[in-house]
């Protein structure tokens, strides 16, 4: 949903922006955490004062807006559904797969990209029983 709001304020659909917000900076260990920070304060920055400026057009600016969002949602999912459908599966699709047959939690790992539930729920299922962790991982990297 985020990458939908992030997509949809990139095309304009809520105005022109303005990024005036003082930005503090936490404590950073590399230059890569530190992009990713202001990556994400700039997002946070940037829909609030969309929604900000939204809130401050009148009823029929806000409809003709929310039709264009929707047209462009629309759009977005038909364009993912026909990307998808007629895609073949890509390399790191085909190794991910032979991966969670061998290793499902790394699999899933590297599916998901960081450590989260899902990954904690296939190291569990590999533990208990091996072919019920291989069997979700295979769902989690194919869906």
């Amino acid at each position: 949903m985020r990458k939908i709001t992030v997509l949809l304020l990139s095309l304009g659909l809520f105005g022109t922006l303005s990024l005036k917000a003082s930005i503090t900076e936490p404590v950073i260990k590399s230059k890569a955490d530190s992009s990713v920070i202001r990556e994400m304060m700039l997002d946070d920055v940037v829909a609030t004062d969309a929604l900000r400026e939204f809130r401050s057009l009148s009823r029929i600016e806000k409809k003709m807006r929310m039709a264009e969002v929707k047209k462009v949602l629309k759009e977005y999912k038909a364009a993912k559904k026909a990307g998808t459908a007629a895609a073949e599966p890509s390399t790191s699709t085909i190794l991910l797969v032979i991966l969670a047959i061998l290793l499902p939690p790394l699999a899933v790992y590297l599916h998901e990209g960081t450590i989260n539930g899902k990954f904690w729920l296939s190291l569990l299922l590999t533990l208990l029983f091996w072919l019920p962790g291989v069997i979700y991982a295979l769902f989690v990297v194919l869906t």
